[in-house]
């Protein structure tokens, strides 16, 4: 074997894994759950089957506590990176966002003005996560923890969450969802899509201010 070979740079793939510290896993077990959600409520969508309908709910207090847990460690390790933070805010995206939207809609929130309103919701959300990475600094001021958040954490959606299954478990989707539907001009609005509207306000408020634990 030549002196070449023995020194030929490690494939990029693994360069990144070595990038990876232990808490980046639970970050990325956070995602898994995410994207699980969406599969499963898709997989509802075709066999209409409750069953698939509460999966995908039950997902999302496990993204919340692989999300609990990578801060957690990455405290308890001192593991704090900027690959670390991108990682969190794109999993919650993913599971705080774009999940709880997807349940939403298959939950019957399928009119026009519900479609809007759980744009709007993700919107709020990817809002939320890129202001909070930019200004996580200034708001830490002179310690290495942010004090406080401004607006609701995303992860507040699984909240959202446990409504949908609560309404499935109660037999109340689509056509029997809680307040029914209403005709708004070109498109329907159900009443429950305003709690996304709410939730998604909540998140990009400057003046709600909820204390970091």
């Amino acid at each position: 074997m030549t002196k070449e070979a023995t020194h030929r740079p490690a494939p990029r793939h693994f360069s990144m894994l070595r990038e990876f510290h232990l808490a980046d896993f639970f970050t990325l077990g956070n995602a898994a759950c995410g994207v699980g959600a969406v599969l499963l409520t898709l997989l509802y969508m075709r066999s209409g089957e409750l069953a698939h309908f509460m999966a995908a709910a039950a997902l999302a207090p496990a993204a919340f506590a692989f999300d609990v847990l990578d801060g957690r460690i990455a405290r308890a390790r001192h593991q704090h990176s900027a690959l670390g933070r991108e990682l969190d805010s794109l999993s919650d995206v993913i599971s705080f966002g774009v999940a709880p939207a997807a349940l939403g809609f298959a939950a019957g929130l399928q009119g026009g003005w519900d479609a809007a309103a759980l744009i709007y919701f993700v919107c709020c959300g990817v809002s939320r996560l890129a202001r909070f990475n930019v200004t996580a600094e200034q708001l830490a001021g002179t310690s290495a923890k942010v004090s406080h958040f401004e607006g609701t954490p995303i992860p507040s959606s699984v909240l959202l969450t446990a409504v949908l299954a609560w309404a499935a478990w109660q037999g109340r989707l689509d056509d029997r969802l809680w307040g029914g539907g209403w005709n708004l001009g070109p498109w329907e609005l159900h009443p429950l899509a305003l709690v996304f509207v709410l939730s998604g306000s909540l998140m990009i408020s400057k003046t709600l201010r909820i204390p970091k634990l």
